[in-house]
């Protein structure tokens, strides 16, 4: 297994490190004699669980107590409508960046449950009487990031990071809201990893159904529903595992990681990068080829060196590099170890 690399969008590949922890604890979790997953969620077992892994979240994001930490069912994409269904009363609105294919989704659900204004370019302008603006600070599809030095609003800023969580240097405290999936840096599917300031989660609407209410989920500790107690134990290792590596190290090699694929596509004009250069992104980094016909023998011989799911997404085509926080350095040498074989031959 050490010889395969998984360049999947999500999810994404996990530290070796956790996927043993993880195989111990679906057979032995801590000293309550039996797996993982028989283990309720109103045992003492579970809530030190679920104590321990918002720690680390609230530690690595650099945030404090005046910010609550919710996981909830149903991945980032729920929240496309919770967050507005929730923070937008009657007459209310708020404004949308919408810059890419999942700003885009985030744009059309709020506008299903609420008054959105979206804006395509931030030269647009923020709304000073909007009840918060919502930004995607990564787009997976076209290998875009939003830069982190944009133009923050004047209201309360809230963000999709789903694909770069935790992944670079950001300022967590910019935001009284971000919500991810927790499956491509963070650990595996089926958990959405919400973050709120209390204040600003203290406006929101109460008569709502409650398994939608971020405050019913709030009074309810994490508890309304069963939770996903395999993927909040996902979560715990993998936090651990970038406190125990030190999240500035990750940044770091994740940076390194970019650049070297990044210095790679442009020494030869055979690599076509499709994002902007100003825009582009160190976690979903895409690519086209001279021809279709190349790009499926790329990929169809990248699989036989254990270099797996480099296909872009279908409404792009291309290929897509996704280098999150678990992928290895060699992963990204290997790779473009094998694109400079493939150039020289079909060059």
């Amino acid at each position: 297994m050490s010889s395969i690399y998984n360049f999947c969008a999500g999810p994404g590949m996990l530290p070796p490190e956790v996927i043993e922890h993880l195989r111990e604890d679906m057979l032995h979790w801590g000293n309550t004699g039996c797996g993982l997953l028989e283990v309720s969620h109103r045992t003492s077992a579970y809530a030190d669980l679920k104590a321990h892994t918002e720690a680390n979240l609230l530690k690595l994001f650099g945030l404090d107590d005046q910010y609550t930490i919710l996981l909830l069912q149903g991945g980032a994409s729920a929240q496309f409508a919770m967050l507005p269904y929730n923070c937008l009363r009657e007459g209310a609105s708020a404004d949308y960046l919408v810059r890419g294919y999942w700003a885009e989704k985030a744009a059309q659900q709020a506008a299903r449950v609420a008054r959105i204004r979206r804006l395509h370019d931030l030269r647009d302008g923020w709304r000073n009487d909007a009840v918060y603006a919502h930004v995607t600070t990564n787009e997976t599809i076209s290998g875009t990031a939003l830069p982190e030095n944009f133009t923050k609003p004047d209201v309360p800023l809230c963000a999709d990071m789903s694909s770069d969580i935790l992944a670079r240097p950001r300022q967590y405290r910019d935001y009284v809201f971000f919500y991810a999936g927790a499956q491509k840096n963070l650990g595996v599917a089926g958990l959405a990893i919400v973050v709120a300031e209390k204040e600003f989660l203290s406006k929101a609407r109460r008569n709502l159904p409650a398994a939608f209410c971020y405050l019913e989920h709030a009074k309810a500790n994490g508890l309304y529903h069963t939770p996903n107690t395999f993927a909040v134990a996902a979560l715990r290792h993998v936090t651990d595992w970038l406190l125990a590596t030190g999240i500035e190290t990750v940044w770091a090699q994740n940076q390194r990681k970019a650049e070297k694929l990044y210095a790679e596509l442009d020494a030869s004009s055979f690599w076509r990068p499709i994002a902007p250069h100003n825009e582009r992104s160190i976690t979903n980094v895409t690519f086209r080829l001279p021809s279709a016909e190349l790009e499926t023998r790329f990929l169809v011989e990248a699989s036989h060196q254990g270099l797996l799911a480099l296909k872009g997404h279908r409404s792009a085509g291309g290929i897509r590099v996704s280098l999150y926080n678990a992928m290895p350095e060699s992963g990204v040498d290997k790779l473009i170890a094998f694109m400079r074989e493939f150039n020289q031959i079909h060059g």
